[in-house]
């Protein structure tokens, strides 16, 4: 499992008092105007990722933003969904998982491209992962059940550990549904207990026991309680990221492309 720098988790808890609009991924709300050079950035690149949809062919993809720098930690992608061209809402609407604006909980959103990506943006820039023909037919099929809702965990955990079905995050939520489009799976636990003997791997930050105490104290949506005590302790914390998706997406599948998409 990769490893983190101790710095991780307060640009992580730090970014949930950045000032948002409705429900976002890990993030307090606050009612602002739409900064307009933002605005046009945002839908400019909608526009881009829409024609990068259209010119793959692909019936789904997974897509990232950047919500956040987090550079410093070898990760560029913040917030991971799902991209489907035939939603009966709209030609490439966005299906994913967004926090109660820095409640405990959260809910499953249809969006348009533009909304995805009106998020106070760190960079004007979009992750396209591709599965192959197969698996983007699974995941279509998926998306059009019921598995969305049944594997919702509504009680939002940012730091939420990858193999607990206490809390859920935003890139666990994808993680979770992938596998239900993989094999048989009826809740969570079951789709945990795959993902761990499909060899899932998540990702490791360091967070000592004073900023534990403090995310815990200020933030509704971070929690620790969820991950094994003796990691827990020495301040191992287990995460699902963006790049350990993609990692496992592509151990998978071996026909995935992945492009990124930016602005001019």
């Amino acid at each position: 499992m990769k490893r983190f720098g101790r710095g991780l988790v307060f640009a992580l808890v730090l970014a949930l008092a950045a000032p948002l609009h409705s429900a976002h991924a890990g993030t307090a709300c606050e009612q602002v105007a739409q900064d307009a050079d933002s605005f046009v950035k945002a839908v400019k690149l909608a526009e881009n990722t829409s024609a990068a949809l259209d010119a793959s062919g692909a019936e789904v993809a997974l897509i990232a933003r950047v919500g956040q720098d987090l550079s410093k930690y070898d990760l560029r992608y913040s917030h991971m969904a799902y991209a489907w061209r035939d939603h009966p809402k709209g030609r490439w609407t966005v299906v994913h998982l967004l926090n109660q604006c820095g409640t405990a909980s959260s809910k499953v959103f249809d969006q348009g491209l533009a909304n995805f990506f009106l998020d106070d943006l760190f960079a004007y820039e979009s992750q396209i992962v591709i599965p192959g023909a197969p698996s983007q037919k699974r995941i279509a099929a998926m998306l059009a059940s019921g598995a969305p809702a049944r594997l919702h965990g509504a009680h939002y955990n940012m730091l939420a550990f990858p193999y607990s079905t206490k809390y859920q995050n935003s890139n666990q939520w994808v993680l979770e549904t992938y596998a239900a489009s993989e094999s048989a799976i009826e809740d969570r636990g079951a789709a945990q207990s795959w993902l761990k003997q499909a060899g899932y791997a998540p990702d490791t930050i360091w967070v000592p026991s004073v900023k534990r105490l403090g995310a815990r104290v200020f933030r509704a949506n971070v929690a620790f309680d969820d991950h094994p005590l003796g990691r827990r302790i020495a301040g191992q914390i287990d995460i699902v990221t963006v790049e350990s998706v993609v990692r496992f997406v592509k151990k998978r599948d071996s026909a995935v492309t992945e492009s990124v998409v930016g602005i001019r």
